[in-house]
Order: C-alpha cells, then structure tokens, then sequence
C-alpha cells in the first residue's frame, strides 16, 4: 500500500489557532478512494459540521476518477467522519462556545490503506496574530539563509 498520499491544508494553519486535534475515517464510495490515491484531492475550501449527532465535512474537493464510467461520484458532496460517540460529544459541546469552528488539517492514507482525515477544533486568529507568525517565518527564513552561507 502506497502511504505517501497526504493533502495538506496550509491556509488554516496561517487563517486559525488549533485548540484540539481529531484523526477521522471518511465514509467514501469506491471512486473516491481511487480518486485520493490519485493525489487528485483537496481540503483547502472544506469545513465541518455536526448534524444529529454525526460529524460531515462539506465542500471538500475529490476529483471524478478518470476510468470512472456512470458509477462517478459528485466532486463536492458532504461525506460522513467516522468518529468514536465520545469524540463526537466532545466536538459539539466544545463547538457551543463562540467563535469556535471544525476545520480539516490533511488528508492522508494509513498504513491499513484507508483514507484518514486530520480535523481540529479551532478558534480564529486576529490580524495581529497572523503578522506575528509572518514575522516568526520570516525571521526563521533570514536565520536559516544565513546559516547555510
């Protein structure tokens, strides 16, 4: 099994604060999980939500596979995370206090072959926070530039 398939979302490290970490199995149909391991995949404009006591996560990107013929799937469907009742619980009691949101973090394949979603419960940052972290990047970048010199 290949495991080097692994889908970043690099826009909510920089957009938000990670307070909690998840791993999530995906509910996925047989063209999807061909479409992953394609690397033809992405999480950047996805989001979670908790509906009757289930966690989805809409808006996820998963490209139709090439050799798929009409048993194709919807790019953009909701698709169900698998999670333990007591990881779900503490999501939605979590996810009541203000300002608190469910973002994806990777996608990735296991070593059992599944597809994996790593979801965090996350708060905003504020502008101040994010120039901060350009700051500390840039900085780390200049230090590293002149280490290698």
């Amino acid at each position: 099994m290949s495991t080097q398939i692994n889908i970043k979302n690099k826009k909510a490290k920089f957009e938000y604060e990670f307070l909690e970490k998840f791993t999530a199995g995906l509910q996925l149909y047989g063209t999807e999980i061909k479409s992953i391991r394609a690397g033809k995949a992405s999480i950047v404009e996805g989001y979670c939500f908790v509906n009757n006591g289930e966690v989805f996560i809409k808006n996820m990107y998963i490209a139709e596979y090439e050799q798929g013929s009409y048993n194709n799937h919807e790019p953009r469907r909701d698709r169900k995370l698998l999670l333990n009742r007591n990881e779900i619980d503490k999501l939605v009691k979590k996810k009541k206090d203000v300002g608190l949101t469910i973002v994806p973090i990777s996608l990735f394949i296991n070593g059992k072959g599944y597809a994996k979603l790593d979801i965090a419960l996350a708060r905003g940052k504020k502008l101040h926070d994010k120039r901060h972290d350009l700051k500390a990047k840039d900085d780390k970048r200049s230090i590293d530039r002149a280490l290698k010199v």
